[in-house]
């Protein structure tokens, strides 16, 4: 009977000797597309049209880092992941602010606006 192969926690190490079949570090595909929908999603935040790239980003971002830690290291582009992220937090608050000032602005509106029906003067 065997055990599962383990990882060697010295591999990741700086400045020791890699394995020749290890792959070289390359940084992720995701990270880019999570910081370019995080910034478009900031970008069109306050148009409420950020709400869509914005979740995208985050489910990438989601997928990235869970690529990345099944990696072990060989994918890079954690700080990518980190302003795309913030990014796109950003664009959905700008979303939820703008949804929230047009929702109060239409409350307003209806309770200034006049009820029932407005006769003329000469009706009872």
């Amino acid at each position: 009977m065997s055990t599962p192969a383990e990882p060697n926690p010295l591999a990741l190490l700086p400045g020791l000797p890699r394995h020749p079949q290890d792959p070289d570090p390359v940084r992720s595909t995701k990270a880019r597309a999570v910081f370019a929908l995080g910034l478009f999603g900031a970008l069109t935040g306050l148009f409420v049209g950020g709400v869509v790239p914005a979740t995208v980003a985050l489910v990438l971002a989601r997928q990235a880092r869970r690529e990345a830690y099944l990696s072990g290291g060989f994918l890079t582009g954690a700080a990518w992941l980190r302003r795309g992220e913030r990014l796109a937090w950003t664009g959905l608050v700008l979303t939820m602010v703008v949804v929230t000032v047009l929702l109060v602005i239409g409350v307003i509106r209806l309770a200034e606006a006049p009820h029932g029906h407005d006769f003329a003067p000469n009706v009872d």
